[in-house]
Parts: C-alpha cells; sequence; structure tokens
C-alpha cells in the first residue's frame, strides 16, 4: 500500500511540475521558433515561375473527416478560377487521406467546379499522365501533397526533367522551426502550447522528396512559415460560399476543420497551407523569398526513437548540418505581404 501511494505521489509531482513548466512564458516554446541567422530576402518577382501550362498534383481530402484539412480545395478553387485553361491536368496523391478518398473527392470537386474536361489522373494513372503531359510540352509543377508522383513520374524519365520549368512545393522548414499553430496566442490544448503538427507532406514521403531534391530542379517551397500570415474565419467562408455553387461546396466542407481550430488551437481561423503555395503561383509579388541551401537531414536514433525522422531543413550555406542525406539549392518563400488575405478573398468571392 505504501509503495502505490509512493507512487501516487510521483506521478503528482511528476505532472505538477509538466504543467508549471508549459505554463512559463518561455519564448521558444510558446512561438515553436529558435533563432536562426535570417536570410536574404527579397521581392519574390525575380523568383517567379512560369504559370502559362500547369499540372496540379494535390492529396485533396476536404470534407472526409473533422480534421482533414480544406486547402488543397481552396487551392484548387483559386487555380481553376485564375484560368483553367492554363491547367494541363490534375493528379491526385494520398496524403491527407487514402488513395480512394483522395479519387472520389477530386472528381467530385472538378465536377462541382464544371471541370470534367480537365484530364484528372487518379493514383495508379499520375505518373503516366504526368509523363505523358510534360512530353507535350514544359510544365510547372503545382505539388499540393507529398511528392511521391512527382518523383516516380521523373526517376524513370531523366530526359523530360528539363521539361520541368519549376516545382511549387509546400514543404520545408528552418532548423528548429516547430509547426506550432498557437504560436504563443493562448487558448487551445496545453495551455496554449500544442498541438504541434509536422511538415506534412515531406513527412508522408521522404524518400520521394529527397529523390526530387537530388534532381536538382528548380524548387520554390512555401512552407508554414508563410501560411502562419493568413487566416480564415466563419466570415471569409460565408463570402466564399456566396460566390458560388463550388465555393459553397468548399466552404461547406471546411466548417469542422475550422471549428478544430477554434476548440483545439484557440484560434478564430485556420492557417491555409496549400492555399498560400498555389497563390505564389498566381501573385508572386506578395511573397519574400531567398535563395537558399536544402537538406534532407537524418535524424539521431534517439530522436528517431521519439517518433522523429528525417526532416527537410532549409538555411544558408554555413548552417549545413554535419549529416545530410540530400541537398540542393531551392527558392524559400517564408513572408507574406501585407495585402495577400485581401488579395486572396478577392480572388475566392
Amino acid at each position: 500500500m505504501r509503495v502505490r501511494y509512493r507512487f501516487a505521489w510521483v506521478a503528482a509531482a511528476i505532472i505538477a511540475v509538466a504543467v508549471t513548466t508549459l505554463a512559463m512564458p518561455i519564448r521558444t516554446w510558446r512561438t515553436g521558433e529558435e533563432p536562426v541567422p535570417p536570410l536574404p530576402l527579397e521581392p519574390a518577382g525575380v523568383f517567379a515561375v512560369k504559370p502559362d501550362r500547369l499540372w496540379i498534383d494535390t492529396d485533396i481530402a476536404c470534407g472526409s473527416g473533422e480534421r482533414v484539412d480544406p486547402d488543397d480545395c481552396l487551392a484548387l478553387l483559386l487555380l481553376v478560377r485564375a484560368g483553367r485553361e492554363r491547367i494541363a491536368g490534375v493528379s491526385v496523391v494520398a496524403g491527407n487521406a487514402s488513395s480512394e478518398v483522395v479519387e472520389t473527392v477530386g472528381r467530385q470537386f472538378l465536377e462541382v467546379l464544371g471541370s470534367e474536361s480537365l484530364r484528372f489522373a487518379d493514383t495508379r494513372m499520375a505518373q503516366a499522365a504526368l509523363q505523358a503531359a510534360l512530353e507535350q510540352g514544359p510544365l510547372t509543377i503545382v505539388a499540393l501533397g507529398p511528392l511521391t508522383n512527382v518523383a516516380a513520374a521523373l526517376e524513370g524519365r531523366p530526359d523530360l526533367r528539363a521539361r520541368v520549368e519549376g516545382i511549387v512545393a509546400v514543404m520545408g522548414r528552418r532548423k528548429g522551426h516547430l509547426f506550432h499553430p498557437s504560436e504563443g496566442k493562448g487558448g487551445g490544448m496545453l495551455l496554449g502550447h500544442g498541438p504541434v503538427f509536422t511538415d506534412f507532406n515531406f513527412e508522408q514521403d521522404r524518400e520521394a522528396a529527397a529523390g526530387v531534391v537530388r534532381m536538382g530542379l528548380p524548387l520554390v517551397l512555401v512552407p508554414y512559415e508563410a501560411a502562419r500570415s493568413v487566416q480564415l474565419g466563419a466570415v471569409d467562408l460565408d463570402r466564399i460560399a456566396a460566390s458560388g455553387p463550388a465555393g459553397a461546396w468548399v466552404a461547406r466542407r471546411s466548417r469542422d476543420w475550422l471549428k478544430f481550430w477554434k476548440e483545439g488551437i484557440g484560434l478564430e481561423g485556420f492557417y491555409p497551407f496549400d492555399l498560400v503555395g498555389a497563390a505564389f503561383v498566381l501573385a508572386p509579388g506578395q511573397f519574400r523569398c531567398a535563395k537558399a541551401s536544402l537538406w534532407v537531414v537524418p535524424t539521431s536514433r534517439l530522436v528517431a526513437w521519439l517518433g522523429f525522422r528525417d526532416s527537410l531543413i532549409v538555411g544558408l550555406a554555413q548552417e549545413k548540418p554535419r549529416q545530410v542525406r540530400a541537398a540542393a539549392e531551392a527558392v524559400y518563400c517564408p513572408r507574406l505581404g501585407d495585402g495577400m488575405h485581401g488579395w486572396l478573398m478577392q480572388q475566392l468571392q
């Protein structure tokens, strides 16, 4: 009996220490950012990709679960409204949900958009469809999900790599930067400290991302850092819903995600990660970017044991980690102009 009491006291003490620690106003824990050397950011016009012919690869799954983000649907809505004639095709990739779910949601949304005529490739046909589109001419690839399809299409056809004018991918981070949406604002779980997200698109297929990095293709990364500058809330969804059937379809499927951000994170709106990535294609002037080094970095055994694996890290050349699995240069776009929210809403309503 005494052992049980002692165990209970020890457990209570550990919990008390943990709660007290979480309550401390330590900036790094509150923001998810460790100090790193600043990147030489400049207006992104010099880094703009060609938007004339696009291939969209997406793990679209909005509305398929309470904690499944609607960002891919918002991104596709933005790109189609900007000019469906420039879209050479749309392929889907497992990520936010299974292959079956992304294929179903992708077909449904293209039908709602009135874009059934767009070339659509399911997960089984995506590799061949992207190769066929590249054979017909140069493309900018907008990668809104894991790089599975992109890597598969280009690994076996190195002759097609020169026709990739750019890849815009939603992934990457600076060393020590967590994906921490509470950002010290309070509310949500764990006294405002949680939850902490992952670099999701990278995490879903690290090998594919490493393969694309090794190819040395022109790569633009639009990371979490950029998306956290924009929030979409209930009023924004109402405005999108009023824009027509497609907007209403997306807005309806975004409500549960917004509820999760309000109740679980403590913010009145959600960060639209993939939507911001798609916006770079159309409005690079809204971004500030830098040409930087990019590394796929293996984690230590201890960190791997805790559940973390390789990371996609961006930084200055002198920040190069000791161990690197793949390396390249990339354009990294972590900052947005003050007008991005207004510009997005203008395009979406």
